[in-house]
C-alpha cells in the first residue's frame, strides 16, 4: 500500500545554482543517486537563480525549457536535484503533466528498493509516510465539504482527513515497533559492555567501500557495489584481535550532502549502532575530489547523531586509484594512528589497518615481565590459564620471569582470585 510508485526508467534531471546557497549540490552525485536507483537519465537541465520561485522553484522560462526536454526524451520521470515543497511539487506536476520527484524523493526510493531486514523495511517505510504526509494533495474534493440539510449530511470526516488520521496510525504503529527493536538491540549492547566487548562502527560517505573493507576485515559476505547506498541494514561480525580479545565490527548505512532530517531520524536505531561504539573508522574515498567536503559532512551528521565525541580512526580507502601510493599509518604528535591508508579491493595496507585498530583499542594493555616467586605459583597458573604469558624462564632461586600481555581489567581480575595486591608482584622489566 505505502511503496513509491514506479516511476519510470527515463528521467529527466534539473540542477540549479543559487548565488544565496552556499554548499551548493553536485550534479555527477546527483547522476550517481539517478543511476542508483534504476533510472535512465535522458538529459540534464541546467541554469541559475538568486532565490528560488516559490510556485515552480525554478522560472516560467525553465518550465518551459523542462516541459521541451521531457517531450523531446519522452522522459517518464523530472527528478530535482534540490529540496521541493509539497505546492512546488504540484505545480510541477500540473504543468509537466509528468511525475516530479525532489531530491529526497530520489534517496527514498533507493532505500525502498535497498531495504532487506524487516527493520530496515519499517524504518524506510517510516521515512516514506513522514515525507508523504506533508504531500497529501486535495485530491478528494467531490467529498471535501461536508454538506448540511437534511439527507445531505456528510459521513463526519472528509476523505483528506481519513487519510491523514490513516497515515498517522500507521506512522504510530511502526514508531512502537522500531521501538521494541531499539530495545531489543539496547539489550545486545548493555551485554556486549557487561562482557567488555569493545564494538567498531564503520562509517563514512555513501560509496566510501565500507562494506568491502567489512568483508575484508571479517570475510563476511555482505552486499558491496559500486552505487550509492548499497548498505542500509547493519550489519555486526565478531573477531577476535590480539592483546584485545573479542571485537565486534559494525558496519553502517552512509552518509550524504544534506542528507534529510526525516531519514535520520528513521534510521536511529540503526545509527544508534555508531553513537554507542567504542572506535569509528571513519572510512574516507581517498580517490574522491571532494574528499574534504565528504569528510565534513560526514562529521556534521555525526554531530548531529551526538556521535562526535567517540574516538575515531580515519581510513583512506580506494589507494588502488591513486598513482604508485603505499599503504601506511599517519599518527600524531602523540604517536597515536590518526589516518590508515588501504584498498579495500586489493588488501593492501590492511595489516596495518587491523595493527592501528589493535592499538587505539588496546590503549589498556598490560605488557610486562614479572619476577614471581614460588609462593606466587597460583598466579603464574592463572596466567597460563588465561593465555597472556607471552614467554618465560626460570632463575637459579626458583623463582619464574614470566613476560606476560592482558588487559589491565582481566590482570587486576587474576590479582584478586590469586588472592595477591599489585604491590606484591615484582616488575623485572617494563616494556
Amino acid at each position: 500500500m505505502f511503496d513509491r510508485p514506479d516511476v519510470g526508467e527515463r528521467a529527466v534531471l534539473v540542477h540549479i545554482e543559487f548565488s544565496s546557497h552556499t554548499e551548493a549540490e553536485d550534479p555527477g552525485e546527483f547522476r550517481e543517486l539517478v543511476a542508483s536507483a534504476g533510472v535512465e537519465a535522458v538529459a540534464l537541465v541546467t541554469g541559475s537563480r538568486n532565490h528560488p520561485s516559490p510556485r515552480f522553484f525554478v522560472g516560467e522560462g525553465k518550465v518551459d525549457e523542462i516541459r521541451d526536454a521531457v517531450a523531446a526524451n519522452e522522459a517518464d520521470v523530472v527528478l530535482f536535484n534540490h529540496a521541493l515543497s509539497p505546492s512546488q511539487e504540484r505545480n510541477l506536476e500540473r504543468e509537466l503533466k509528468c511525475r516530479v520527484l525532489d531530491r529526497t524523493g530520489v534517496i527514498l526510493d533507493i532505500f525502498a528498493q535497498r531495504a532487506r531486514t524487516h527493520e530496515g523495511k519499517l524504518q524506510v517505510e517510516l521515512a516514506q509516510l513522514e515525507h508523504m504526509s506533508t504531500r497529501l494533495v486535495r485530491g478528494w474534493t467531490h467529498l471535501e465539504r461536508q454538506k448540511g440539510g437534511i439527507g445531505l449530511r456528510g459521513p463526519g470526516e472528509t476523505q483528506l482527513e481519513t487519510d491523514r488520521r490513516l497515515l498517522r496510525i500507521r506512522i504510530q504503529s511502526i514508531l512502537r515497533r522500531l521501538e521494541k527493536v531499539r530495545r531489543q538491540r539496547d539489550q545486545g549492547r548493555r551485554a556486549r559492555r557487561r562482557a567488555d566487548i569493545p564494538t567498531v562502527s564503520l562509517v563514512g560517505y555513501t560509496n566510501a567501500g565500507k562494506s568491502t573493507l567489512f568483508n575484508r576485515l571479517t570475510a563476511a559476505s555482505v552486499y558491496a557495489a559500486d552505487q550509492l547506498f548499497a548498505t542500509l541494514d547493519p550489519t555486526l561480525r565478531r573477531l577476535d584481535l590480539a592483546d584485545v580479545g573479542p571485537v565486534v565490527f559494525a558496519d553502517t548505512v552512509g552518509f550524504i550532502r544534506h542528507l534529510p532530517h526525516k531519514l535520520v531520524e528513521a534510521f536511529r536505531a540503526t545509527l544508534e549502532e555508531t553513537t554507542q561504539a567504542s572506535l569509528l573508522l571513519h572510512v574516507v574515498d581517498a580517490h574522491d575530489e571532494r574528499r574534504d567536503e565528504n569528510i565534513a559532512q560526514v562529521e556534521s551528521v555525526l554531530a548531529e547523531i551526538g556521535a562526535d565525541e567517540i574516538p575515531m580512526l580515519q581510513v583512506f580507502n580506494k589507494i588502488d586509484l591513486l598513482d604508485d601510493f603505499k599503504p601506511r599509518i599517519d599518527r600524531n604528535e602523540a604517536g597515536e594512528p590518526v589516518r590508515v591508508w588501504v584498498s579495500a579491493v586489493t588488501g593492501a595496507g590492511i595489516e596495518e589497518l587491523m595493527d592501528a585498530v589493535i592499538e587505539r583499542l588496546a590503549e589498556d594493555v598490560l605488557h610486562q615481565v614479572l619476577r614471581l616467586s614460588p609462593a606466587q605459583g597460583r598466579l603464574r597458573a592463572l596466567l597460563h590459564q588465561s593465555g597472556a604469558v607471552s614467554g618465560e624462564s626460570f632463575e637459579p632461586d626458583g623463582s619464574a620471569l614470566v613476560e606476560v600481555r592482558l588487559q589491565s581489567r582481566d590482570w587486576y581480575q587474576l590479582l584478586s582470585k590469586a588472592g595477591l595486591k599489585e604491590t606484591d608482584i615484582e616488575f623485572a622489566k617494563d616494556q
